[in-house]
C-alpha cells in the first residue's frame, strides 16, 4: 500500500492583490519524484515551501505524515558562517567513520570532485564565512544528501554545479528511496528524474504524468484539444514538440496519451531551423572569415589555460562549449571579444586571432550589465533600437519583442530598478538581440530564466542568422540552440565531441578513474592524474602533431558538415528530377564514408590525448 507523506488540501495564498495559490489541492506519495514548473513570480517557490510548513497558507491545510523525516534546500542556506565545513556536512563523525561510508564517499565525490575537496583551500577544515553562494549551496546540498529522509523538497538544486555536478546529482537521486518534489528550470534534468510534474498556472497547478518531455507531449495534446486549428499553428508549444520528436526521441519513456494525435499535431511542422537558408543567410551578412585563432595561448594571471590551439569560428557556425570550472571557457569568449573590440589589435598572451571584417558582436556575459534604474524597460530596450530583423523576413517592434520574452503591456513601464534578477537577464539579452548582432555569445545565458522564457528564445534563435557559441550547464538548452559540442578538459586544448555532452562525461569519468588510484600519495598522485589526462610520456612534439591532426580532422568534418546541408537543400529543391536526385545522393554517401573515417581518427587521436 502506498504511504501518503504529505497532503495539501484547499491551500490558497494571496501577496498584495494577487492570488498565487488559489484553492489548490495536491497530494505527495511515498516513492515519488515530482517536477515543479511555471513562469517566474507565479508561485513555485510559494507552492513548495507551504508544502514543507516553512510558510503559512492564507486558507486550506497542509498535513504531513507522523514522523515525516524531511530535508529542504531553499535558496538562501542556513549555514553557520563561523563553522568549517567538516562540522556542517560531517558533524561529529570520525573520519575511519565516514569515510568508511559509501555514500558518503559518493556525495562528496560527487558534489566537490573528491574526498579531500580540492577546490576548498584547507579541505574540510576550510571556514564557511568567506566561501562564495555556489560553494554554500554544494556545502547545504551535501549536508541535505548525506541525512536520511522520507522527503527532500529542492528549490533550484541545479544551480552553481555545473554539467557533470547535475549528471551526478540526476543520478543519486533516481537511486534513492526519498520522495523527491523539485523546482527547476533545468529540463535534462527533469526528465532524467522526475516521474510527475506539477504546472503552476494563474493560481491553479496542473498535475502530469512522466517527466518534463512526457510534460510537454501531454500540454500540447490538451491545448490542441481545446483550441482551433489556426491558434494551434501560432502555438509555440508545438515547435518544441517537434524538435523532441525528432531531434530527441529517446527523451520520452513514457508518453500519457496518443501517440498518434501526437504526429498529427506535428505533421506539418518543418524542423526548428532550416540550417541550409540560415547558413546561407549567414555567408551573406558575414563572408567567409569570422574568427580564425592560429597557435593562440590564453593565459588567467600565471594559470594557462589554452596553448598552441589552431581554430576556427565560421560564418553560421553554432557551437556548445562545456569543460571542467576553470578550464577556461569564459576566458576564450573575452579573447575573442577583446581581439573584435580592438580591431584585431588586441591579441592573446600568445599566437593570433583574425577577426572577419564585417563581424558585428554581441556579448552576453555571466554579469548582468548595470542600466539606468530610473529608465522604464520599453525605454531601456527602444534606447538601443526600435525595430529588429530577425532573418527570414521576421521583423519586430522592441515592444513586440518585449511581449515574446515576458513583458507584458503592462510591464513593459515597469522602471528597470523593480525588476527581479532574472527579468533584469531577460532585459539584458533582448537589448542585446535589438542591436542587430551577427555573431553572438552567451556565456550561462538560461541562469535565473524561467522554462517558458528559455522556450521563447531558443524560438528567437532559431532563426536567428549568425554565428553562436553558447556556454552553458543547461544540456537541454545546450542540445537545442548548437549543432557541435567542444569542450575544455583542463589540459589545455579544445576538443571536437561528436557525441556531445555524452561523451564530455564519458572521458571525464575515464580521466577520474585514471586518477583514483593515486589520490592517496599527495602531490604525485595529482600529477600523475593531470599526466593520465593530458597524454602521459607522449612527448610536447608528439602531443602537437596529434593535435594539429585533430584540428585539421575538425575543420574538415566541419565543411563536410556545411556541404551536407547544401546537399539536402538540394535535394529538396530538385524532389522531381529523379536523376539529379540520385547524382546528389552518390555525393551524400561520399560525404558520410569520408565522414565516417574521419571520425574513426579523431577516436583514435582523442583517446591517445
Amino acid at each position: 500500500m502506498v504511504t501518503n507523506l504529505v497532503n495539501v488540501e484547499a491551500v490558497g495564498k494571496v501577496y498584495g492583490t494577487r492570488a498565487l495559490l488559489d484553492g489548490v489541492s495536491l497530494g505527495v506519495n511515498e516513492g515519488d519524484r515530482i517536477g515543479v514548473v511555471g513562469r517566474n513570480g507565479d508561485g513555485k517557490t510559494t507552492l513548495i515551501r507551504i508544502l514543507a510548513k516553512l510558510e503559512p497558507a492564507d486558507d486550506g491545510r497542509v498535513t504531513h505524515a507522523g514522523g515525516l523525516r524531511l530535508g529542504v534546500l531553499t535558496q538562501h542556506d542556513s549555514l553557520d558562517p563561523a563553522a568549517t565545513v567538516r562540522h556542517e556536512v560531517i558533524g561529529d563523525l570520525a573520519d575511519h567513520e565516514w569515510a568508511g561510508d559509501a555514500k558518503i564517499r559518493d556525495i562528496l565525490t560527487g558534489l566537490f570532485g573528491g574526498l579531500d575537496l580540492p577546490a576548498f583551500p584547507q579541505g574540510l577544515d576550510t571556514v564557511i564565512g568567506p566561501l562564495s553562494g555556489g560553494e554554500r549551496r554544494r556545502i547545504a546540498l551535501a549536508k541535505l544528501l548525506i541525512a536520511e529522509q522520507d522527503l527532500i523538497v529542492l528549490d533550484e538544486p541545479t544551480n552553481h554545479l555545473d554539467v557533470e555536478g547535475i549528471s551526478w546529482l540526476a543520478g543519486h537521486l533516481r537511486a534513492r528511496r526519498s520522495a523527491l518534489v523539485v523546482v527547476t528550470h533545468d529540463r535534462w534534468f527533469l526528465d532524467q528524474v522526475c516521474t510527475r510534474m506539477w504546472d503552476v498556472q494563474r493560481g491553479a497547478v496542473h498535475e502530469y504524468e512522466g517527466g518534463y518531455s512526457d510534460y510537454v507531449f501531454a500540454r500540447a495534446e490538451r491545448e490542441r484539444i481545446a483550441a482551433s486549428e489556426e491558434a494551434k499553428r501560432q502555438n509555440l508549444m508545438r515547435k518544441e514538440l517537434a524538435w523532441l520528436r525528432r531531434g530527441a526521441p529517446a527523451r520520452t519513456s513514457k508518453p500519457r496519451f496518443r501517440i498518434e494525435a501526437a504526429n498529427a499535431l506535428i505533421a506539418d511542422v518543418p524542423p526548428p531551423r532550416d540550417s541550409a537558408e540560415l547558413m546561407k543567410f549567414a555567408n551573406s551578412r558575414l563572408g567567409k572569415t569570422v574568427f580564425e585563432l592560429e597557435d593562440v595561448t590564453v593565459t588567467a594571471g600565471p594559470k594557462l589555460l589554452l596553448k598552441h590551439l589552431t581554430w576556427q569560428l565560421g560564418p553560421g557556425d553554432r557551437i556548445g562549449l562545456v569543460g571542467v570550472n576553470g578550464a577556461g571557457k569564459t576566458s576564450l569568449l573575452r579573447a575573442l571579444a577583446e581581439a573584435a573590440r580592438s580591431e584585431g589589435e588586441q591579441q592573446p598572451a600568445g599566437g593570433r586571432i583574425t577577426v572577419g571584417k564585417t563581424v558585428k558582436l554581441a556579448y552576453l556575459s555571466q554579469e548582468v550589465a548595470e542600466l539606468d534604474k530610473g529608465l522604464r524597460v520599453l525605454e531601456a530596450v527602444e534606447e538601443v533600437k526600435q525595430r529588429v530583423d530577425l532573418g527570414k523576413g521576421r521583423e519586430m517592434t522592441a515592444s513586440q519583442l518585449c511581449e515574446k520574452f515576458g513583458f507584458t503591456k503592462e510591464k513593459q513601464w515597469t522602471p528597470v530598478g523593480d525588476l527581479s534578477g532574472g527579468e533584469r537577464r531577460r532585459l539584458q539579452i533582448l537589448r542585446l538581440l535589438m542591436d542587430e548582432p551577427n555573431v553572438l555569445f552567451l556565456d550561462e545565458p538560461t541562469n535565473d530564466l524561467d522554462i517558458e522564457t528559455l522556450t521563447q528564445l531558443e524560438d528567437v534563435l532559431d532563426s536567428w542568422p549568425g554565428s553562436l557559441v553558447v556556454i552553458s550547464h543547461d544540456r537541454y538548452f545546450l542540445e537545442r540552440t548548437t549543432d557541435r559540442v567542444q569542450a575544455l578538459l583542463g589540459d589545455a586544448t579544445l576538443r571536437m565531441l561528436p557525441r556531445g555532452v555524452d561523451e564530455y562525461l564519458e572521458r571525464r569519468q575515464r580521466a577520474l578513474a585514471a586518477a583514483a588510484p593515486q589520490t592517496g600519495s599527495g602531490n604525485s598522485g595529482k600529477q600523475k592524474a593531470a599526466e593520465a589526462q593530458s597524454g602521459g610520456q607522449r612527448s610536447a612534439a608528439e602531443q602537437r602533431a596529434a593535435s594539429k591532426e585533430l584540428q585539421k580532422i575538425e575543420r574538415r568534418l566541419n565543411r563536410i558538415s556545411e556541404q551536407e546541408s547544401t546537399l539536402h537543400a538540394r535535394i529538396a529543391e530538385d524532389a522531381t528530377d529523379f536523376a539529379r536526385v540520385a547524382e546528389l545522393d552518390t555525393q551524400l554517401r561520399e560525404l558520410a564514408g569520408e565522414r565516417d573515417e574521419l571520425e574513426t581518427r579523431w577516436l583514435e587521436l582523442a583517446d591517445d590525448a
